[in-house]
């Protein structure tokens, strides 16, 4: 199973893809490749929008991933910037969506939890287990790291999910 982590942002969309492996599913992962697609504050909203959407597109149609999964965002104190971000969080979840890949969303917290142990650790200590875990990987940005984390959590909690028939935790909260 090919995973695509998605760590959304208008200005820095962070990437990342792992190969899952093993019985029970993700229980193996292997780093394929990992990226931030960068915007241009300079440029239009939509303009930022439908370059966020061109660069997932890319990504989708060079590596062919059969499953998304996304970082749910938290609200921000600024509401014009939870705004935007949202709007570029909806073109993420969006783009893998238009090509039928099953897209499961995880709070920021779970995702934290499953890669580090720990549910508020920082950004570094992010990266730093996300090269433990996936030591070929080459994820240049912060953006990058935590979408690898993305798709490690994902793939630690598939198995899990296909036992409840659930696409993400939402449903089985529910």
């Amino acid at each position: 199973m090919r995973l695509l982590g998605l760590d959304p942002g208008l200005q820095h969309t962070g990437w990342g893809i792992v190969d899952a492996h093993g019985n029970p599913p993700g229980s193996r992962l292997s780093f394929v490749a990992a990226g931030t697609i960068h915007t241009d504050p300079k440029q239009s909203l939509a303009d930022r929008l439908v370059e966020i959407h061109d660069g997932l597109k890319q990504v989708i149609d060079l590596y062919q991933p059969t499953e998304a999964a996304v970082e749910e965002t938290f609200v921000n104190k600024n509401p014009t910037s939870t705004l935007k971000l949202g709007l570029a969080r909806g073109v993420v979840l969006m783009t893998p969506a238009s090509y039928k890949l099953p897209v499961a969303e995880y709070p920021a917290n779970l995702i934290k939890k499953s890669v580090v142990g720990a549910g508020h650790a920082g950004k570094e200590q992010v990266q730093m287990m996300v090269r433990v875990l996936l030591p070929a990987s080459s994820a240049e940005s912060p953006d990058a790291a935590d979408a690898l984390a993305v798709a490690i959590c994902h793939a630690h909690h598939l198995s899990s999910l296909r036992r409840w028939g659930a696409k993400d935790f939402r449903e089985v909260a529910r």
